[in-house]
């Protein structure tokens, strides 16, 4: 009776606690708790209180449908039973909740109640309405705080990665996370990707002198990149993106570390003016060679090593040094 009477209200979400066992609703006054008694095995009961509530979110006296648990979890759930999804009291349909791409930052508010874990986290944060939402700052705090207990080195780089690609944390919470990087190196994955020229290290810049400054003010799109390497941010970029490639942890790292280099200088590909600045500047010829081949770094470039091998750590990266080595050496030229 008071499981219906519940339900004849307006509930947001409902959570189940099998151990004690107890019932709790959100709702628009705040949460609300019913402690189940069952009158047979507790396992049979609970299965009956999930017929009863599947029955009154979804039409479906048995609970959570199978063929609604392949496709929600794909993330391909309609966005009319988002909503009623999370009054099933199904671990499986929040998280698919989490992942579908109709997700609010009003639903995130509702799955964060059901369900707090790193998955669900991450899954939400990865949606841009979420991000700009007032969830954001929650799950992130949330993924900060236990990213020190994430021993899998791809799980901590996604995290970080979906992190900054919310824009979060704060200036300060970037700071601690770059300073951890220096420890977890695959930290820096996250940073090289989404903030480029904008990140929180502490190198000088190097000195460009007149010349490449005025050529780069002219327009000449390999003095503009030499003058971005030289600067404070460049030289962050160049020493973050030397520390994670010299221990990637896993193959994942390495793809996503060399993408990263590429792009940062995709404005070099097929632009002219190198001659121009050879001529006019050649004592800069190394660094211009070393712009040359970070500009063809890619992904691709490590598949015909990683696709033949399910090595990491140590071993992946003793397969990977003839490819790491010579960008490492470009690397560091720049700095």
């Amino acid at each position: 009776m008071r499981l219906h009477v519940l339900l004849a209200g307006t509930v947001q979400a409902v959570r189940l606690d099998e151990s004690v066992p107890a019932l709790y609703a959100l709702t628009e006054r705040g949460e609300a708790k019913i402690v189940l008694h069952p009158n047979c095995r507790t396992e049979q009961y609970l299965t009956r209180v999930r017929e009863l509530l599947g029955g009154h979110a979804l039409g479906s006296p048995g609970g959570y449908p199978v063929h609604l648990r392949r496709w929600t979890r794909m993330g391909q759930a309609s966005p009319k039973s988002l909503e009623a999804m999370l009054l099933l009291g199904e671990t499986e349909a929040v998280v698919a909740v989490a992942h579908t791409q109709g997700l609010t930052d009003e639903l995130a508010r509702r799955v964060w109640w059901a369900q707090t874990s790193s998955e669900v986290a991450c899954a939400m944060l990865a949606h841009a309405e979420v991000a700009r939402g007032a969830m954001a700052r929650t799950l992130a705090d949330y993924l900060i705080e236990h990213l020190p207990f994430v021993e899998d080195p791809l799980a901590a780089m996604n995290s970080v990665r979906i992190m900054l690609a919310a824009g979060q944390p704060d200036a300060a919470g970037r700071q601690a996370l770059w300073q951890k990087a220096k420890r977890r190196p695959h930290y820096f994955v996250g940073f090289l990707e989404h903030l480029p020229d904008a990140l929180p290290g502490d190198i000088p810049a190097r000195s460009c002198g007149v010349a490449l400054t005025a050529l780069a003010d002219a327009g000449n799109p390999w003095a503009t990149q030499l003058r971005r390497a030289y600067s404070a941010s460049g030289q962050s970029f160049l020493r973050a993106a030397e520390l994670a490639l010299e221990k990637p942890a896993v193959p994942e790292a390495v793809y996503a570390l060399l993408d990263a280099i590429g792009r940062w200088c995709a404005p070099l590909a097929g632009a002219d003016g190198r001659a121009q600045l050879s001529a006019s500047l050649p004592e800069h010829g190394p660094a211009l060679e070393a712009l040359a081949v970070l500009a063809a770094t890619c992904a691709s470039c490590a598949e015909p090593i990683l696709t033949r091998s399910t090595a990491v750590g140590p071993h992946m990266r003793k397969k990977l040094e003839p490819l790491v080595a010579p960008l490492l050496a470009q690397l560091r030229a720049l700095q």
